[in-house]
């Protein structure tokens, strides 16, 4: 398989999942404003849709949107447990906090970043609502080690990849001491080290 991606990108959540899984694959560094690999193929070959992160399978079909994605590497590994059984509550529940993480958390991280030009009101209104939805994720972790419960899943890699891009905001979340243990203790998987220093970002 072949993962391209941005460093630091929502991309970001499967590529750990990608080496949670233990799958043999390789990454593709992309550059988003021209539409270009780091080879200088034209992305939009590949990926019609020009965005990260997109999966290529060994059979050369493509697959994209973060959701898709990482639900599609869990299935290729049940025995890791990244994801629960279909069928079980606990399965529909990390595609609730799925739906939650891409809706709230990752549409109204992407105006707050300079690409976007984006007036000062909105960015108000968005500071405010990514505060009291990060201050209800706090409060999850407050009682549970990941965000679905016991285990680390799916839901964690894609929680991960958004909430790292905090410090690019000016979001204050230093009261929110579950959140930050929670980062600094996902860091510590020798499967986000490793993402994490792919990219370039460590």
């Amino acid at each position: 398989m072949k993962l391209y991606y941005s460093p630091g990108a929502c991309s970001l959540s499967p590529h750990i999942m990608l080496r949670e899984a233990g799958l043999d694959f390789s990454i593709v560094k992309v550059d988003l404003m021209n539409k270009k690999t780091e080879s200088g193929d034209n992305f939009l070959a590949i990926s019609p849709k020009g965005q990260v992160p997109t999966l290529q399978l060994d059979n050369n079909q493509i697959l994209t949107e973060v959701t898709a994605i990482i639900k599609y590497i869990a299935d290729q590994k049940p025995e890791k447990n990244l994801i629960a059984p279909t069928g079980t509550m606990e399965h529909y529940h990390q595609i609730e906090w799925l739906s939650y993480i891409s809706s709230e958390l990752h549409q109204n991280f992407m105006p707050l970043f300079p690409i976007i030009a984006t007036p000062e009101a909105y960015i108000a209104i968005l500071m405010k609502k990514l505060m009291l939805r990060l201050t209800y994720i706090d409060s999850v972790l407050a009682k549970f080690p990941y965000i679905t419960g016991a285990n680390f899943t799916i839901a964690d890699s894609y929680l991960f990849a958004v909430s790292q891009w905090v410090p690019r905001t000016k979001l204050d979340i230093s009261e929110l001491v579950h959140l930050n243990a929670y980062m600094d203790m996902i860091k510590q998987r020798p499967s986000v080290h490793d993402a994490l220093k792919a990219e370039g970002l460590i």
